[in-house]
């Protein structure tokens, strides 16, 4: 793959730019709306809380393909794709990737907890933030127009796509995107 020598790109944020050109060949089908970087940004610092309250961020995932979206319980669009994440999380959660979906709402604490509940989701991790912080942040740097968002992350904690809006993340050319953005972890 030729060296981006785009001065834009951050150095530690290179890997994601050349990933980010490799699965522009996958971008079809039910993922025809992801946008792959041109300049990925950093995104390690975004942060949000546990289940337990406790602070986290991408960071955390350092070493770890993240895919991050953001969803609240007054989002139909997020609630419609939130079965196809807990799939997804199912299919090829592991060491080296994980789901990281984080729930924006800011009144009720306990709604998005019980609607997941009702709902069945049960192996995606409880992300919350009340502040809706991530998504300020996230639309700052011009990656959040609307509810969804997702961002594809790589080990590194760079953004290697963004989708505005859903996406049914189970499906096939999503599992075949995700497995080919896992794969220089399996060098």
């Amino acid at each position: 793959m030729p060296l981006l020598r785009n001065a834009g790109v951050a150095p530690v944020c290179r890997p994601a730019a050349e990933l980010a050109n490799a699965i522009k060949p996958l971008v079809r089908g039910e993922l025809a709306a992801l946008a792959p970087a041109k300049t990925p940004i950093p995104a390690a610092h975004l942060s949000f809380r546990d289940a337990e309250g406790r602070e986290r961020s991408i960071a955390d995932w350092k070493g770890r393909t993240v895919l991050l979206n953001l969803w609240a319980t007054w989002c139909t669009p997020c609630r419609k794709e939130m079965p196809a994440l807990d799939e997804l999380q199912t299919k090829l959660g592991s060491p080296d990737f994980e789901v990281v979906a984080v729930n924006i709402d800011t009144r009720d604490p306990a709604k998005p907890r019980t609607w997941l509940a009702e709902t069945g989701i049960t192996r995606l991790a409880y992300y919350a933030d009340p502040s809706a912080k991530i998504f300020q942040d996230l639309k700052t740097m011009g990656r959040a127009f609307g509810m969804p968002t997702t961002l594809l992350i790589d080990r590194n904690g760079c953004e290697i796509a963004t989708l505005a809006g859903p996406a049914e993340w189970a499906s096939e050319d999503a599992i075949t995107l995700i497995r080919a953005a896992l794969q220089p972890l399996q060098r």
